[in-house]
């Protein structure tokens, strides 16, 4: 998934992103309004982590604007101000949860981890097509109950997939999930990574199909006709 975190501190924008990319997501990070606005103009977001506190803006104007547009992605805000009454206008203009810093690294994780599945609506705790399960807190894929050993790209991926089964991704919006502005990563590489899935995963009755110049989506075996 591709996440964007809104934060001018340094070491925290570096921690949060860390422990983003250590989730396996891609990550972009801007460190103003100007920058995020910028960014949310020309890219969609699985998740916003936002920062209230912006040396040129509020982070409560870029959440109302998200909101205006009704752009549902979900907002994680991040805040100094732990007043109920921050809470409460953090949640009315439309943030999905708020953590009040100093905060937990386990708990940020938690509760991106619960905003994910909820856009994707779903509460499990885990994804599962057809034989294939993918532990989002682990990262941990079994097939038939037998543990595969992926990749961290490899996972993310599949993670997009099986989020919205039977939905075809093109090779653009999955390398916009797979990689950062910063990334020099084309197309063929998600060609790379689908061909790698397939061959850890050969023995599933779950199949992941390429539609010819379409893209690619995931099915259960019922689906796959397998």
């Amino acid at each position: 998934m591709r996440i964007l975190v809104v934060e001018d501190t340094e070491d925290v924008g570096e921690a949060v992103v860390g422990a983003f990319e250590h989730m396996g997501h891609a990550v972009d990070w801007r460190r103003t309004h100007a920058g995020s606005m910028d960014a949310l103009a020309v890219q969609d977001y699985a998740l916003v982590v936002l920062d209230v506190n912006l040396p040129d803006g509020s982070g409560f104007d870029i959440l109302a604007s998200l909101r205006a547009r009704r752009i549902e992605t979900p907002v994680l805000v991040l805040t100094a101000r732990a007043l109920v009454d921050d809470r409460v206008d953090a949640l009315d203009t439309g943030a999905d949860d708020y953590l009040v810093k100093p905060f937990d690294f386990r708990e940020l994780e938690a509760r991106a981890r619960a905003l994910l599945r909820r856009s994707k609506g779903s509460a499990l705790a885990t994804l599962a097509v057809g034989d294939i399960t993918l532990d989002p807190k682990s990262r941990a894929v079994t097939l038939s109950g037998d543990p595969v050993e992926l990749t961290r790209r490899e996972i993310a991926l599949l993670e997009v997939l099986m989020g919205h089964p039977e939905r075809v991704f093109s090779k653009s919006e999955l390398l916009d999930q797979l990689y950062g502005f910063e990334s020099e990563a084309g197309p063929n590489a998600i060609e790379l990574y689908i061909g790698r899935l397939r061959k850890k995963l050969a023995d599933a009755e779950t199949q992941i199909r390429t539609l010819r110049g379409m893209g690619y989506q995931i099915l259960p075996p019922k689906a796959s006709g397998r």
